[in-house]
């Protein structure tokens, strides 16, 4: 995901989480003289893929400015704990009242993005695309998106704006597959189109309907098989297959074998933890 055009976003997320956290003023930080001035380090205490240092970054550029931000390590590195990722020099106000907004958003990102590298590494050797969802905390959408890519996964459509995703309710209102899928095309040609389905009958009808991609909702691995079997034979290999729906760590290599071109797993961003981080006043 390329974050400048998140730019925006970024800013606004960040005084969001300033303004809840500081309110009309950080009381205990008053108790420091204002001239004092800080270094920190900041320490991870576990293994972790580090992600959202531009959210750091604004956090004290809000804050102060003048607050001088130094990165031991790059975005997406994976660190061994009491790694040293950044320290900090500035007014010894700004760096404590800035210190929990920040770490707020190191440790959730880095925490999706710890997790994401764990589901990508099982599923490395073979050409399967691990999905994200919109399963994602409220006002985080793009950060945590941003956090699946840094762990290695895929982000799929960011909202219900820039792809349509057709689903079981969608096509009992419109009354068919084909008709929800002609609809699309025409509500906004050149927007893709994904399709759910839950039996062989189904993913006919969405080939024919000509979905760009099929969602295979709850299939076993062995209809999986022979759907991505019969989906290229039928469509030259140009529709897209999507596995999803009761896949876990322990089935993800199984599914990833059968063929499909992608799997969307919810857990990728809601079932994240926060990794263990740290800050520390050394001067």
């Amino acid at each position: 995901m390329d974050l400048q055009q998140y730019q925006d976003d970024i800013r606004t997320s960040v005084s969001r989480a300033i303004a809840e956290d500081i309110g009309t003023g950080d009381i205990t930080a008053m108790l420091i003289p204002a001239d004092q001035r800080s270094h920190a380090r900041i320490i991870s205490r576990e293994q972790a893929v580090i992600a959202g240092q531009a959210w750091v970054n604004e956090v004290f550029r809000q804050v102060d400015p003048e607050v001088d931000v130094i990165w031991k390590v790059t975005e997406g590195e994976l660190v061994a704990p009491n790694t040293v990722l950044f320290e900090l020099k500035g007014l010894s106000r700004s760096l404590l009242t800035g210190e929990r907004c920040a770490l707020n958003f190191l440790q959730s990102l880095s925490g999706t993005a710890t997790l994401c590298h764990h589901y990508a590494t099982l599923v490395k050797g073979t050409d399967v695309r691990l999905l994200d969802t919109r399963k994602t905390i409220p006002g985080l959408r793009v950060a945590q998106k941003y956090a699946v890519t840094v762990g290695g996964c895929y982000n799929h459509r960011i909202g219900l704006y820039d792809a349509f995703l057709i689903k079981e309710n969608h096509i009992m209102a419109a009354g068919s597959i084909s008709a929800a899928v002609q609809q699309a095309h025409e509500i906004a040609p050149g927007k893709p189109v994904e399709v759910e389905v839950e039996t062989m009958e189904q993913l006919d009808e969405a080939i024919t309907a000509g979905a760009d991609t099929i969602m295979l909702d709850n299939f076993s691995t062995d209809t999986m098989r022979r759907a991505v079997e019969h989906t290229r034979q039928r469509s030259e290999g140009r529709i897209k297959l999507e596995a999803s729906g009761g896949i876990t760590k322990d089935t993800l290599r199984q599914y990833a074998e059968t063929g499909v071109d992608f799997i969307s797993i919810g857990a990728l961003t809601k079932d994240c933890k926060a990794i263990d981080l740290s800050m520390r006043m050394i001067g």
